[in-house]
């Protein structure tokens, strides 16, 4: 014997009727923490920002470069200002 029920609700009556708990107004609550986060890192992606970042004396970017290459230059023997033993 089979038995075939055809229920027609909607999401949100099948979740109150099964006695799950409404989690939308949480779940927009973290939407919009993140759409805030997101249109605030987007300033720093801009291009004007990212190239005053990249070519700027103090950049992150060119201390990181000079970083790559000062192991070599200690090696090569061209740093003077090493500590001597």
């Amino acid at each position: 014997m089979n038995i075939s029920v055809n229920v027609d609700c909607t999401p949100q009556e099948l979740r109150a009727f099964l006695g799950l708990p409404d989690v939308a107004p949480m779940q927009k609550s973290i939407m919009d923490e993140m759409e805030r986060r997101m249109l605030e890192s987007m300033e720093q992606l801009a291009p004007a920002a990212m190239m005053r970042e990249w070519f700027t004396p103090t950049g992150t970017m060119q201390q990181s470069l000079m970083n790559l290459f000062q192991p070599g230059r200690m090696q090569a023997g061209g740093d003077t200002d090493e500590a001597t033993d």
